[in-house]
């Protein structure tokens, strides 16, 4: 530490305060937990410490190398690191099933070793863990959704791949997620599918369900441009008004386009989402799409066919608009989700998937809820107008 005060490390000082304050609190909490600190006689001691193990916790200030104190018997676990004990718990019952199940790889046997079961992973242990986890998650996958109505609704899916069949082959398995905002303006994640997203049954049964756990209120739903997904919105959610992703239809609309002029394609459509009223908004786009018409038919048409379905949020809130003409919050999530998933490889079953996802949404959700932080103000939540006809409600309602 000393090394440290003298300017010679400045960088490294703040990290090292950070873990030396984190190991201290860890000391205080093991004590509080025995009953007795490190050497203390007294009647009320409930346990003794047994050595430690190393575990590196990821911080705003870069990963910290903590000491975990070990028991005789039973175990601990810091409060600090308890917020992501579900989902570790997860990843461990998934890779233990992929172990028992046969589909080991390399990396699946190191993982499992350093989980200290060299000797071998019984299938009761692992039944024991994945019906507490599943517990959890379905709970929290099937609760009621009360209120007063989700005004948005975002939906998007990631892909991971898992074994399905007698055969267990290999396949890409989408989970799609469902994230809410509510009347006071917060951020909840609302449900989970796996299986087949191609097809307009499997989103259809997805928001089916959302609706019989008292999905309600909603008018507007984000999303891409995928088929089966819009003919189910169209069904399922009447009255609504579908926003396409801005971000996903650029990727569209420059298909269209020769790479050459691609750069500039992309900068006059980012012109149009930079206009302060939604007439300017018009007007722009407009322009764009009569600019390209002699050059680039096929985007101009394109253009021209999806204007009201990529510019739909501008019939809401102003303040809203950044933040509901793409997918990108829910983009967010996904991430976690890749990161969290990406050391697994192979799942060895749907099942497997819904596990870990689940475990992840579930700790992102109960996240938002203890930050309690508004995505919207409650008074412009209460803004969102009733739209009675215009052409983008005709649109889903047709």
């Amino acid at each position: 530490m000393a090394s440290l005060l003298d300017g010679s490390s400045a960088g490294e000082l703040i990290p090292e305060l950070a873990r030396h304050g984190l190991q201290q609190l860890i000391e205080l909490e093991v004590a509080a937990f025995l009953g007795a600190d490190r050497h203390e006689r007294t009647d009320e001691r409930l346990g003794y410490r047994n050595g430690y193990r190393s575990r590196t916790l990821t911080t705003q200030v870069g990963d910290l190398a903590l000491q975990i104190p070990k028991l005789r018997e039973g175990s601990f676990i810091p409060t600090i690191l308890e917020p992501r004990r579900r989902i570790d718990q997860a990843l461990y019952a998934v890779i233990m099933e992929a172990y028992i199940g046969g589909v080991s790889t390399r990396k699946v046997d190191a993982l499992v070793g350093a989980l200290g079961s060299q000797s071998g992973i019984s299938k009761s242990q692992v039944s024991r863990i994945c019906q507490e986890i599943d517990a959890q998650v379905q709970a929290f996958l099937n609760r009621p959704l009360e209120g007063s109505g989700y005004a948005y609704v975002y939906l998007d899916a990631t892909y991971l791949n898992g074994r399905q069949g007698k055969a267990q082959q290999v396949t890409s398995r989408a989970a799609v997620v469902a994230m809410g905002v509510n009347a006071d303006g917060r951020r909840e994640l609302l449900g989970l599918k796996v299986g087949n997203s191609e097809s307009e049954a499997f989103w259809a049964e997805f928001i089916s369900h959302l609706k019989e756990r008292g999905l309600g209120g909603v008018k507007l739903v984000i999303s891409d441009a995928h088929s089966g997904l819009t003919k189910a919105i169209r069904r399922q959610l009447q009255g609504s008004v579908w926003q396409r992703c801005r971000v996903h239809f650029a990727r569209n609309l420059l298909q269209c386009v020769p790479k050459a002029h691609q750069g500039m394609v992309t900068a006059a459509l980012r012109s149009v989402f930079a206009q302060e009223t939604a007439a300017e908004i018009e007007s722009r786009w407009d322009d764009l799409a009569t600019s390209l018409a002699d050059r680039f038919p096929k985007a101009a048409a394109l253009m021209h066919e999806a204007r009201e379905d990529v510019l739909a949020f501008r019939h809401f809130p102003k303040d809203h608009w950044r933040k509901i003409w793409s997918t990108n919050l829910l983009e967010r999530v996904n991430e976690e989700i890749k990161r969290r998933t990406r050391v697994v490889g192979i799942f060895p079953n749907d099942a497997a998937i819904i596990r870990l996802v689940g475990a992840v949404l579930l700790e992102q959700h109960e996240h938002w809820q203890l930050e309690g932080r508004r995505m919207f103000s409650a008074e412009s939540m209460a803004a969102i107008p009733e739209l009675d006809g215009g052409p983008a409600l005709q649109a889903l309602s047709a």
